[in-house]
């Protein structure tokens, strides 16, 4: 009988998952993955990941991923010194190769099991890391978007950071769904946007491009980065009017890749030829 004191990674498992993951350079299946329950990961979610694109058996934008880990990990004091580079990309091209798929998406996810201060038991371990590796997320043709009624706080510690406490952005993404919608933007205490739950946003006005500042509490997406990178974009501090009023939206995430949006506030958009839809092919 499994320890009590185990909380099984099972829990992350979707229909979409596949069946083996890596957990600490080792390759096993799934459902034997798991990560102390006293820890400060499953007391707090303290811990970091990252979704990137799998395309052609290769991890899309590794360099970014891997630099936005550890930049992740210095602002929550997550100790990523014990991992290099060389052996987590290696670790993941080998459960690519274990499940067998070439097109997909996959996890990378830094756990803080040690105990932490607030509760101080004897326990020596330190970062441990999980891989898994999916299916693609498959986007309707019409795809709605909405606005969540919850708030980002763009002074939070956690802005900008993709830690493992992710309740808050799963919640707004849960509600927007149970109101019939594909995503939500949310915006921040100054009313202005930040991003959709799940993604970042961009909209174009008058063929030119538009991405949320990070001033905003953003996060710096990969995606969005490569986009901005290739494209001439403009960060901006802006309210609802500026998306009511643009002639197209698109979400960007690893996961999506990038979608243009359909239906926003009752405003309809066509589908447009823009360069930022044939960006993921450069």
């Amino acid at each position: 009988m499994e320890s009590p004191s185990r909380l099984s990674i099972f829990l992350l498992k979707s229909i979409s998952m596949h069946e083996f993951v890596c957990f600490n350079q080792e390759i096993i299946q799934a459902e034997n993955a798991s990560v102390s329950a006293i820890s400060s990961a499953a007391f707090y979610g303290k811990g970091v990941f990252t979704t990137l694109s799998v395309i052609n058996k290769k991890p899309f934008l590794w360099e970014k991923h891997w630099c936005r880990l550890n930049e992740n990990a210095r602002k929550l004091k997550l100790e990523l010194s014990d991992f290099s580079e060389a052996e987590i990309k290696n670790s993941l091209i080998e459960t690519i190769e274990k499940n067998n798929f070439i097109n997909g998406r996959a996890r990378i996810t830094f756990f803080d099991e040690s105990t932490g201060k607030i509760w101080n038991l004897a326990n020596e371990k330190g970062t441990s890391f999980l891989i898994t590796t999916a299916d693609c997320h498959k986007t309707k043709d019409t795809f709605r978007l909405t606005v969540s009624p919850y708030r980002i706080n763009s002074k939070s510690p956690l802005a900008g950071v993709k830690s493992c406490n992710y309740l808050e952005k799963t919640l707004a993404f849960d509600e927007s769904k149970m109101r019939g919608f594909d995503e939500a933007i949310q915006l921040n205490e100054r009313g202005e946007i930040v991003s959709a739950c799940m993604a970042n946003i961009f909209w174009l006005k008058d063929e030119k491009l538009f991405t949320p500042s990070l001033n905003t509490g953003c996060l710096r997406g990969t995606m969005r980065d490569f986009v901005m990178e290739n494209l001439k974009t403009a960060e901006v501090e802006g309210d609802l009017e500026v998306l009511q009023k643009a002639d197209a939206i698109f979400l960007t995430s690893a996961g999506v890749g990038i979608v243009q949006v359909s239906e926003f506030n009752e405003k309809r958009f066509e589908k447009i030829e823009s360069p930022i839809v044939k960006i993921i092919s450069l």
